[in-house]
């Protein structure tokens, strides 16, 4: 387990990343593009990283911490492939929450299985309410009609629990999670950039790149924050429930679908999000 425990400063940074990580969503979800936006932020924040090991001078990871950061990329091909055909067949209002909801608990029992995490009756509850209440913001809508939308995001969201933990595990593994970060960021654009390269091709990414530039580089260091938070909460605190906060990202999107895109609240988000709020206080008293 990490050193201080989810403290309140650390809680509040986390929930912090939920509504970058909401944000950035949001402006992906508005571009054509997606594959290619995705590309882009990637580059910006390996660009970004590259910058700030020089700047900070940051060391160079143990070589114990390398394997982990290896798998982590080889998992996140699975998660990026995945989570692009979970987009294809499926709506994204019901697959994102199956994707997000499911990874919490997940994490949790992998946090126990392979670092003996255990957590208070009441952190475990909490960790329930969260996952229930983001499940509850894709099932209150009509059931999926493509089954393979909901395989695709129920691998997106296995995924998304492996690379959390073993990121949780290479961060304490090196020591530092600030250089961990950085150099994660800045190697990562190797697998996503093979990715993409062989889903789209170099011309293709070159032509449907213009014009992308400006709202990708927000985006990808607004993904950079979101994610450089959970990495340094991950070295302090439980995987699990630092997780958990970290989906609330759901709620928050919800909330910016209705305030930006003019997507209806309802009744049954209401309840998701007092469900999710229930869950969050669980977490802390749990601490």
């Amino acid at each position: 387990m990490g050193g201080e425990g989810l403290t309140s400063g650390v809680a509040a940074l986390v929930l912090a990343s939920a509504v970058l990580h909401a944000a950035w969503n949001a402006m992906v979800k508005v571009q054509a593009e997606r594959t290619v936006v995705f590309l882009l932020m990637h580059m910006t924040t390996a660009i970004a990283g590259g910058t700030l090991i020089v700047v900070l001078d940051l060391p160079m990871l143990p070589a114990a911490a390398w394997p982990y950061l290896g798998v982590s990329l080889l998992v996140k091909c699975v998660y990026w492939a995945s989570i692009v055909r979970a987009y294809a067949h499926g709506d994204f209002g019901q697959v994102y929450p199956i994707m997000r909801g499911t990874a919490p608990a997940l994490v949790a029992v992998g946090a126990f299985a392979f670092a003996g995490e255990g957590l208070a009756a009441a952190s475990w509850c909490g960790v329930a309410l969260v996952s229930a209440g983001i499940w509850s913001l894709a099932f209150g809508r009509s059931a999926a009609k493509d089954s393979r939308a909901l395989v695709a995001a129920f691998l997106t969201a296995g995924s998304i629990a492996a690379y959390s933990v073993i990121d949780g595990l290479g961060v304490r593994v090196a020591g530092d999670p600030h250089a961990f970060a950085c150099w994660m960021f800045t190697v990562e654009v190797v697998a996503i950039g093979a990715y993409c390269l062989a889903r789209v091709g170099p011309r293709a990414i070159v032509a449907r790149s213009r014009g992308l530039w400006p709202a990708a580089a927000l985006g990808g260091l607004m993904s950079m924050a979101a994610y450089w938070i959970v990495l340094w909460a991950m070295a302090r605190a439980p995987l699990g429930p630092v997780i958990a906060l970290r989906e609330t990202s759901v709620v928050f999107a919800a909330l910016i679908g209705t305030l930006l895109f003019r997507e209806p609240l309802g009744v049954a988000r209401i309840v998701a999000a007092c469900v999710v709020a229930a869950g969050v206080v669980l977490i802390k008293l749990g601490s």
